[in-house]
């Protein structure tokens, strides 16, 4: 089954369109695993899917504790979603990639500024082989955004210059990613980016809650999947919030 599909799977399952990111901060390795499992057990029924970041696997181990919570994952059904944010050479990002997919995740995000040749199209072979997903970031949730995603840069196709998010929405669907990450901060991004990806790459939205990005109007400007972290897991009753969010959601579709 293919990543995407394993995503429409699982939303439809738990009824919910939310990604929970494991956006903790623990100062001791045990503890952190213990809280992370925890918080899986309470807001499974109310998400789509798991993200984990570094901070999570550099102190937990890749194969120890991260991948104890990627199995917890699977077992209620959830894809696992790796934010590594790939951005190297390509022989490097395969190899990255795959220590990823052997760790159990389903997919990663990775960064377009590194390019298709010798830059991700390895990453992408090797997902798609694996039946494993590739998701880009075409415009991160926070404020320095627009130094980079928002530049003016010349099309190397056209020779027009545009905002750099937009030609990464385009290169998004050129390359068959899985999915786009637009921030939920930025609705009016979402709503341009989306008018490109069309049905072929679902956006993935960050910046729901603590950095400011509203539910509704990410929804209603296209977003797919909202990635929320401190908004559930820094909540007094993470479940609630988790189900709060989930109908906020739904309701607003």
């Amino acid at each position: 089954m293919s990543f995407k599909q394993s995503m429409e799977d699982a939303s439809t399952k738990t009824k919910s369109n939310i990604v929970l990111a494991l956006d903790l901060e623990e100062d001791k390795p045990n503890r952190l695993l213990s809280h992370s499992l925890r918080l899986l057990e309470e807001t499974h029924l109310y998400s789509c899917a798991l993200k984990l970041n570094r901070q999570i696997v550099l102190p937990l181990g890749l194969f120890q504790g991260a991948k104890k919570i990627v199995d917890k994952a699977h077992d209620y059904g959830l894809p696992v979603i790796m934010d590594a944010k790939i951005n190297d050479v390509g022989n490097t990002n395969r190899l990255i990639a795959e220590y990823y997919f052997k760790a159990g995740f389903d997919a990663v995000i990775a960064s377009p500024f590194i390019g298709w040749e010798e830059g991700l199209q390895p990453v992408f072979n090797r997902a798609h082989r694996l039946q494993k997903g590739v998701i880009v970031l075409v415009y991160m949730s926070h404020k320095g955004s627009a130094e980079g995603y928002g530049q003016l840069v010349q099309n190397p196709k056209t020779g027009k210059l545009e905002p750099q998010y937009k030609i990464f929405a385009q290169k998004a669907v050129e390359w068959g990613a899985d999915g786009a990450v637009v921030g939920a901060t930025y609705p009016e991004k979402i709503r341009e980016t989306n008018k490109i990806l069309g049905d072929k790459v679902p956006i993935y939205s960050p910046g729901v809650g603590a950095q400011g990005g509203d539910v509704a109007a990410a929804v209603k400007a296209g977003a797919r999947y909202l990635i929320i972290g401190r908004g559930i897991v820094q909540a007094e009753a993470p479940a609630d919030a988790a189900k709060r969010l989930r109908d906020m959601a739904k309701k607003s579709r």
